[in-house]
This record gives C-alpha cells, sequence and structure tokens, in this order.
C-alpha cells in the first residue's frame, strides 16, 4: 500500500515537473513572439484589452478590476525601476527625502533607524552627518543582509529582530521611522516603546499620506484596498497623523506635506529618566 503510495506521488511529481516545463517554453515562445511586433503595437494591444475590460460590467464592478491591473502594474514599474538603479530604488534618489532626515540631525549624534531596511537612510545619515553614530534596526532578513553586505561606513552597522525586542540599550539621540509606523497595528504601543527604552530628544517620521491623490478615496468609496502596500494598517490623513501623535504623547514640532507623504519632526514630551 505504501509502494503504491509513493509511486503515484511520484508519477504526479514527474507531471508536474513536465508540465513546468512545457509552460515555461510556451511563455518564452509567446515573448519571442510578442517582441517582433513592433512597441507602439505592442502598446495599442495592450490598451485595446484594457479597454474591453473596463467595458465589461457597470462601472462600479470594472473600477475594482482596473484597479487591481493598476496595482500590479506599479509592481512591475518598481521592480524595472530598481533594476534601473542597480538594485536600489530611484525614490531615493529623485525624492531627495534623505536630505529631510540629515538636516534635522545635530553633528555627533547617536542615531537609530528601525525598519531600516537594505540601509540607504541609515548610510546617508552615517556619510552626511559629522560624528554621528547611527545604528540600524531590521526584521528582514534577506534586507538586513543586504544591508551589511553593502559598502558601509564605520560609524554605521545594523541590528537583525523584531524592534520590539532588539532595541539597543541606549539613550538614542534621534530615532528615524521612515516608512515604517503604517506597518505597526500598535501604533501608540510602538512609540511609546521607543521613548521607554531609546528616550530619544526627537522622532523623524515619514508616511505615506492618504491626502496623496484623489484615486485614494475613490477606492475607499469603492471598498476596496486603498493602501499603496498590502502590509500597511494604515495611510495618515493629516488630521489622523496628529491626533495619533498626541494620543502618545509626542509633540509635533514640524509637519510638512511632499511627495504624496507626511514629513515629521517629532518630540517626546515625557522622556525616560537615565
Amino acid at each position: 500500500m505504501k509502494s503504491g503510495f509513493t509511486q503515484c506521488w511520484k508519477q504526479r511529481y514527474i507531471w508536474i515537473f513536465i508540465m513546468r516545463l512545457v509552460v515555461l517554453w510556451v511563455v518564452r515562445l509567446l515573448s519571442w513572439l510578442y517582441r517582433i511586433i513592433p512597441g507602439k503595437v505592442r502598446g495599442g494591444i495592450v490598451f485595446g484589452l484594457l479597454m474591453m475590460e473596463s467595458r465589461i460590467g457597470a462601472p462600479a464592478q470594472s473600477l475594482p478590476r482596473l484597479y487591481a491591473i493598476k496595482d500590479n502594474l506599479e509592481r512591475l514599474l518598481s521592480e524595472r525601476a530598481m533594476a534601473y538603479e542597480g538594485g536600489e530604488h530611484p525614490k531615493h534618489r529623485l525624492m531627495m527625502y534623505h536630505d529631510f532626515f540629515i538636516k534635522n540631525i545635530s553633528p555627533n549624534s547617536v542615531v537609530v533607524d528601525i525598519g531600516c531596511g537594505y540601509g540607504a537612510v541609515a548610510r546617508s545619515v552615517a556619510a552626511n552627518v559629522p560624528g554621528c553614530r547611527v545604528i540600524g534596526v531590521e526584521m528582514d532578513e534577506a534586507r538586513y543582509e543586504q544591508a551589511v553586505a553593502s559598502r558601509n561606513p564605520d560609524n554605521l552597522h545594523f541590528v537583525f529582530g523584531d524592534a520590539f525586542e532588539v532595541l539597543p540599550e541606549e539613550t538614542a539621540d534621534t530615532v528615524i521611522l521612515s516608512n515604517v509606523l503604517e506597518h505597526i497595528e500598535d501604533r501608540q504601543g510602538f512609540l511609546r516603546r521607543i521613548v521607554e527604552v531609546l528616550s530619544p530628544s526627537q522622532i523623524l517620521i515619514r508616511v505615506p499620506a492618504f491626502e496623496r491623490e484623489w484615486h485614494v478615496p475613490m477606492r475607499k468609496e469603492l471598498g476596496i484596498t486603498y493602501f499603496n502596500d498590502r502590509t500597511h494598517f494604515i495611510e495618515h490623513t493629516v488630521h489622523e497623523f496628529e491626533k495619533e501623535m498626541s494620543d502618545a504623547d509626542i509633540e509635533i514640532a514640524s509637519l510638512g506635506t511632499t511627495w504624496g507623504e507626511i514629513w515629521a519632526v517629532c518630540l517626546p514630551m515625557v522622556r525616560k529618566e537615565h
């Protein structure tokens, strides 16, 4: 009985393997055929298909489908943009948002960048703020390894793990939360934990803004996700952001909106005594 079961699974595995090879061959063949069609014609074909898709059903039915296509296209654009930039997203260069952090950090500061990703912001701060010491914290192993493997200055090092568990046991002058807060469900608890452990003089926060384009409230009205990342718990209005900071006993020293984001310098009102 066991032998027959094993044989059946072997046959199934071989069949799946063969089918995958066939699918890959068909995809490569179609890609080759598609490539020989002139670019403008390819664009016309794609637009024609989208046009037909948009006319199936009432607008309330077709719009969610079109937004799903738009989301997939955005993912492709980001992937190709990173390939264009050699592995780092060009938004770092084009939006110049690193400058927001650099100009708001004093020389000789201890800086903790929580959710530092592959370390782009942390590297910029370490390289451009005289005398500073930067600690990047990242819980995604692949991004952490990419950060560590990069060409990092001596005043920068990285810590792997959940920030709730591995925050450095020392005072930080500045904490950076760059596109991090929206990924946290218990944001008040998270902010209070940062203040309790690190006792920072300031927290520099960058989050996506709800009020960035008309598509966002349109998607909300349609009852579909309006977040630009599926792992977000919120994308703040300015009012929501201000209320969350107040509820966490954090004062907003300055706030601006640019590139569809909220950039804020925040000051904890209660700091741990050392």
